[in-house]
């Protein structure tokens, strides 16, 4: 495969960014074994904007023969509190629930599953020099680096945010040099981690990446966010500069259960909770539902989305790009509940596959239910 059509695998959507496509091409030109890995925290079920959107990249960097690497991270789950703070529980539902829900969710993104490498992250923390480079990291970072680079809570939090937190980036930083990976992928929200470890890869003493003797930079590719199905906490979005500053709280949460589908729901749960996203007449931006529709159905295109409709209402029509889907939508062609139908019906069949594997193999989704009950 040239690379060209590489650097178009890896580029196209769901990816939103990529820091840089010169640094990218610079890497597959020289022959650099390229090795790309994204990690998760462990906190919950698994919604669409994590299974499907890191899914279609993982099939993505299969298909432009890149090794892949998920990396469980249960110490970074623990550090934030997730499932209770209890780092048993934790890892226990990452080997289970997380990891076989990861796998379903690449697999019906078109990428192979038994290709992924899955780490836990105390496998590789818990030995070796890891902290040296923990270390060596922070000694090339500044605080209030690290305090922009740490979650919106934390920042709120400011003096009363616990230290472990403040650890939480240059470990991201770290995870990325101490295991070799040279394509640190994650979503957008993950970007300021990355940001510093491109900073810092040519001043490092440990484990810096290496080619021919000299020090690189990894490659950053983060993909899209989707937007939960809620309404906004702001609306009408005036400007893309206010979007921005609710962006965060717009995405899709655990959180929320009808801000977003889980990989393993049911369909009439799918079907309830698209009827009632928010999908504002001719509003084609800041619209979680064809927001939807972009990311997973015109992921690629040409595409094939019927819409089915009672003859008094139009009939049936059919897309095969986005931006006719969108035009359509603009000019109050398609009505809102229509769209929201038919994108639930698509999301039916596409995540029937992973219900079924849950159906045949109960027994990780009923931890991650228990975990949910007592936790």
């Amino acid at each position: 495969m040239d690379i060209e059509k590489r650097i178009e695998l890896i580029t196209r959507k769901p990816t939103e960014e990529v820091l840089t496509v010169e640094n990218l091409r610079q890497l597959l030109e020289t022959g650099v074994p390229l090795q790309h890995y994204i990690g998760f925290e462990i906190s919950g079920y698994i919604h669409l904007g994590t299974g499907l959107m890191a899914g279609a990249k993982i099939a993505d960097f299969q298909k432009a023969g890149i090794k892949t690497r998920i990396f469980l991270a249960d110490w970074h789950s623990w550090i934030n509190d997730k499932l209770g703070g209890d780092l048993e529980t934790i890892q226990k539902v990452a080997l289970t629930y997380f990891k076989e829900g990861m796998k379903q969710s690449i697999k019906v993104m078109g990428g192979d599953p038994e290709k992924v490498e899955f780490v836990l992250a105390s496998e590789i923390l818990e030995k070796g020099d890891y902290w040296q480079t923990v270390i060596d990291i922070s000694k090339n970072v500044t605080l209030s680096r690290v305090m922009r680079s740490i979650t919106i809570m934390g920042r709120q939090m400011g003096e009363a945010i616990d230290f472990a937190k403040l650890i939480y980036p240059v470990m991201q930083v770290a995870d990325i040099f101490y295991q070799g990976v040279n394509i640190a992928h994650a979503g957008m929200d993950q970007r300021k981690a990355h940001v510093i470890a491109i900073e810092v890869a040519e001043k490092l003493k440990y484990h810096p990446l290496l080619w021919n003797g000299k020090r690189y930079k990894p490659v950053a590719v983060h993909h899209h966010l989707l937007l939960g199905l809620q309404e906004p906490p702001k609306w009408p979005i005036e400007s893309e500069e206010e979007f921005k500053e609710i962006k965060a709280s717009m995405k899709m949460s655990k959180s929320k259960p009808y801000s977003a589908v889980f990989i393993h729901d049911t369909p009439e749960e799918i079907r309830q909770k698209l009827r009632k996203a928010f999908c504002p007449v001719r509003e084609v931006k800041y619209n979680p539902v064809l927001d939807w529709a972009e990311h997973i159905i015109f992921r690629e295109e040409p595409a094939e989305f019927t819409i089915h409709r009672p003859a008094k209402f139009g009939g049936d029509v059919t897309y095969t790009t986005f931006e006719e889907l969108k035009r359509d939508f603009a000019e109050g062609k398609l009505h809102p509940l229509d769209l929201k139908n038919a994108v639930a019906e698509y999301l039916i069949e596409l995540l029937k596959p992973i219900r079924e594997y849950f159906e045949k193999h109960p027994e990780p989704l009923e931890i991650m239910k228990e975990v949910r009950i007592t936790r």
